[in-house]
C-alpha cells in the first residue's frame, strides 16, 4: 500500500551569499529581505541538495516518486546528477517517478528560481514572491500496480457530487495506468464521517484505464456550511488478480449550491450570504514557510469571527488548508496567480497553473469558484491577447469541471463596460472607496449601478479595505492616516453598506491579516501591506476584527474598542463598543453612566477624569479598558507619531 517519507531535515542550501548552509524545511530565503521594503529582496536562484538514503521499498512491486507540494517558483530537480523534472508553478503539488535512478546513497539537488521573466505568474503584484522549497517533500512509495499518479499532481480519482429530488449522488472516477486495465478492478467503499461502511459497489471500466461508479443515498446528510459541514469518505481500492495494490481514501461532501443574481449565493436550496475575508498564507519572519499548526491558528481566527467563506488569494495554497476549509465548512474562493500585467509569454502557463489547481482540487466540497484572473488590467498593453487567453481559461474551467462557475477580480478602474468583465460566470470587484479613493459613500452609487449594468451576471466584491496600524490613534481619524480608529470606522460603513445591497453573490475583506508586499515605501510601515483585521504576528487582533464578529459570530463577547489609544487629548471621548449581546452598561471608576440596547456598535461619550477604569457588563461577559486625560501626548507615542511623519507613513 502506498506510504510517505519526509524528506526535510538537514538540505544544504547555497543562497545569494554563495556560502553552502544547513536547513530544515520548509524554507524561502526571503524571510527577512521579502518584508522590509525597498522592493529589493533576493530573486533568483539557489540550490538545495542532500545526500540520502533510499527509502525502503520493493524494486520488483513497488515505484518510488519524489514529491513536492510547494517550490516557488521554478524549480529543476536532478537526481543523482540527471534531471528528473522541470516545474513552473510555485503553488502546486508535483512529483516524479524516480525509482529506476535510485542507489542505496542518492544525490538530491532542487534549483529553485524566483527571478524576475516573461512567461511564470506571478511577476507583478503587491505581495511579496517568496523563493524556496517551502512546504513538504517527500518519497512516495506505491505498488507498480497504482492509481494514476502523473497527471497534474491529481491522485487519480475525482468526485461529484449532485442531489435531485432530495436524492443525494457522488459520482466517482478514477484512473489507472492502460497497462493494467485487463487484470485490474476498482472497488469502491462509502463510509460515514464517523467510518461505518455504509455502501460498497465494483467500479465500471470504460477503457484506456478509466473506471466509473456512483453512490445513492436516498436521505444524504448534506455538507451545509459552517453550521454542518458533514464529510463522507471515499475508499477506492485497486485490485490486480484479486489482490489490493493500491488504496485511495479522500473526503467528499455532498451539497448544491447557485448565485441568484437578484438574491446572492445559496446553499442547498437556501439562502446563504457569503460574507468573509481573504488570505495569504505568509508569517513575520517565516514567509510562506509555514505550519500546519500556523494554518489551523489562521483557521481558527477566521472561525472566531463569523466568517462563512474564503478568498484563496491569489494562488494555490497547501492541501492542508483546503482541507480545514472542508472540515468547518468555509465556502473557498480558489484562483490562480494570473495577476496585475499580461504577459503573453505566460499564457500557457495560466493554462498548466489552472489545470493543476483544478485537478489538485476539485474533490473538496468546499470549492464553489475558479478564479481566472485578479486585476489583470492594471498594466496590460496587449488587450486582445489577454481577453483571447481568458476566454480560453474560461473554456479550459468548463472542460475540466463543468459544475462550478468561474470569477475573476476587476481592478477598480476596469468599468463594468469593459469586454473582459463578461466573460467569466460571476464577476467581481476591487474596491476600495474611502481608502484609495475618497469618500465612503461611493459605495452606495457603485453597487447599485455595477448591478444594474450586469443585471444577468452576479456580482460581488473580492476586496475591500483600509489600513490600520496598532500604534497609531487619533480621536479625529482620517482617511490615509493609518489609525486604527479610522479603519474601523471604514469597515462600519461597508457592514451597513451591504446589508443595503443584498444581491451581492459574495464579499470578502482585504485582508484577514496584514502580510508582506516588500515592493511597498510609502503608506503604513515599509514593505508591509496592513489591512488586516489581525497583524502579521498574528498577535494582535485590531478593533475591527471585533467589529466583525459582533456582526457575523455567534459567540457571545463584548469588546472596548481602542483599548490602545489610552493617552487621550480630548475633553470628552467617545467609548466605542463592539458587541453581539441585547444590552450593554459602561461604568467609568465604578460609576455607571449608561445602557445600551439592541446594537452591534455602541458609541458611549465620556467625560475624561484624570484616569478612567471604564468597565462594559452584558450580562455575563465584560471587557476593562484605561484611559488617561492628558494635555501633553505620552512621549513615546510622540516619538512614533513623529517618526511616521518624517518617514512620510501618514
Amino acid at each position: 500500500m502506498r506510504r510517505t517519507e519526509l524528506i526535510m531535515d538537514d538540505w544544504i542550501f547555497t543562497g545569494p551569499s554563495g556560502v553552502p548552509v544547513k536547513v530544515d524545511l520548509p524554507h524561502t530565503w526571503n524571510a527577512v529581505d521579502g518584508q522590509d521594503g525597498g522592493d529589493d529582496y533576493y530573486r533568483g536562484t539557489c540550490t538545495y541538495e542532500k545526500y540520502i538514503k533510499k527509502p525502503e521499498y520493493n524494486p520488483q512491486t513497488e515505484r518510488v516518486y519524489l514529491q513536492f507540494h510547494g517550490v516557488n517558483a521554478t524549480a529543476d530537480v536532478m537526481v543523482n546528477d540527471l534531471p528528473v523534472v522541470h516545474h513552473d508553478n510555485g503553488y502546486s503539488t508535483f512529483r516524479v517517478d524516480v525509482t529506476d535512478l535510485l542507489k542505496e546513497k542518492n544525490h538530491l539537488v532542487v534549483l529553485v528560481d524566483n527571478s524576475v521573466n516573461t512567461h511564470v505568474y506571478p511577476q507583478k503584484a503587491d505581495f511579496t514572491f517568496y523563493g524556496g522549497i517551502y512546504r513538504d517533500v517527500e518519497w512516495l512509495i506505491v505498488n507498480r500496480h497504482h492509481f494514476e499518479l502523473d497527471y497534474f499532481g491529481g491522485n487519480g480519482i475525482k468526485i461529484t457530487p449532485d442531489v435531485k429530488s432530495g436524492a443525494g449522488n457522488l459520482g466517482v472516477e478514477a484512473w489507472v495506468d492502460d497497462q493494467y486495465t485487463d487484470t485490474a478492478g476498482v472497488l469502491l467503499t462509502l463510509m460515514s464521517a464517523e467510518g461505518e461502511e455504509l455502501q460498497t459497489l465494483d467500479m465500471t471500466c470504460e477503457g484506456n484505464g478509466t473506471y466509473k461508479g456512483h453512490f445513492e443515498l436516498p436521505n444524504p446528510h448534506l455538507w451545509n456550511g459552517i453550521e454542518d459541514p458533514y464529510l463522507y469518505r471515499v475508499r477506492a481500492e485497486l485490485l490486480v488478480d484479486g489482490a489490493v495494490c493500491d488504496e485511495i481514501i479522500t473526503n467528499a461532501g455532498i451539497r448544491t449550491f447557485y448565485i441568484d443574481v437578484q438574491k446572492g449565493f445559496f446553499l442547498n436550496g437556501k439562502s446563504y450570504p457569503l460574507h468573509g475575508v481573504s488570505r495569504h498564507q505568509d508569517y513575520k519572519d517565516i514567509g510562506n514557510a509555514i505550519s500546519k499548526e500556523q494554518m489551523e491558528q489562521d483557521m481558527g481566527l477566521i472561525r472566531e469571527i463569523g466568517a462563512n467563506t474564503i478568498r484563496l488569494a491569489h494562488y494555490q495554497h497547501d492541501q492542508y488548508f483546503y482541507e480545514l476549509c472542508d472540515k468547518y465548512g468555509m465556502v473557498v474562493w480558489a484562483e490562480i496567480p494570473y495577476i496585475s500585467s499580461h504577459m503573453p509569454e505566460g499564457n500557457e502557463n495560466t493554462h498548466f497553473q489552472m489545470k493543476e489547481l483544478i485537478v489538485q482540487n476539485y474533490n473538496h466540497p468546499s470549492i464553489i469558484t475558479w478564479g481566472i484572473s485578479n486585476e489583470i488590467t492594471i498594466s496590460t498593453k496587449d488587450r486582445k491577447d489577454m481577453l483571447d487567453n481568458h476566454y480560453s481559461l474560461q473554456k479550459l474551467c468548463k472542460e475540466l469541471d463543468p459544475t462550478r462557475p468561474t470569477t475573476m477580480a476587476c481592478y477598480a478602474v476596469c468599468g463594468p463596460f469593459n469586454k473582459i468583465t463578461h466573460i467569466t460566470d460571476l464577476i467581481a470587484w476591487n474596491l476600495y472607496l474611502g481608502w484609495y479613493v475618497p469618500v465612503r459613500q461611493l459605495n452606495d452609487i457603485v453597487m447599485p449601478f455595477y448591478h444594474l449594468v450586469h443585471p444577468k451576471q452576479p456580482f460581488g466584491y473580492s476586496e475591500y479595505g483600509a489600513e490600520g496600524m496598532p500604534q497609531f490613534h487619533t480621536h479625529r481619524s482620517r482617511r490615509g492616516d493609518y489609525s486604527e480608529e479610522y479603519q474601523a470606522k471604514y469597515h462600519e460603513y461597508m457592514l451597513h453598506c451591504f446589508n443595503r445591497h443584498k444581491y451581492m453573490w459574495a464579499t470578502y475583506v482585504w485582508n484577514m491579516f496584514d502580510f508582506a508586499a516588500d515592493a511597498r515605501n510609502q503608506g503604513g510601515e515599509p514593505g508591509m501591506n496592513h489591512k488586516g483585521l489581525v497583524t502579521f504576528d498574528r498577535k494582535i487582533k485590531k478593533d475591527s476584527f471585533y467589529l466583525y464578529k459582533a456582526f457575523w459570530s455567534k459567540e457571545p463577547f463584548v469588546h472596548i474598542a481602542g483599548k490602545r489609544y489610552e493617552y487621550r487629548v480630548e475633553r470628552y471621548t467617545e467609548i466605542k463598543v463592539y458587541t453581539n449581546l441585547p444590552e450593554v452598561a459602561v461604568y467609568n471608576n465604578g460609576r455607571k453612566l449608561a445602557t445600551g440596547k439592541e446594537r452591534k456598535i455602541l458609541i458611549f461619550t465620556v467625560r475624561l477624569e484624570k484616569e478612567n477604569h471604564i468597565e462594559v457588563v452584558a450580562g455575563d461577559y465584560r471587557d476593562n479598558a484605561v484611559f488617561y486625560k492628558t494635555n501633553i501626548l505620552k512621549e513615546e507615542y510622540k516619538l512614533i507619531k513623529n517618526k511616521a511623519k518624517s518617514a512620510n507613513w501618514v
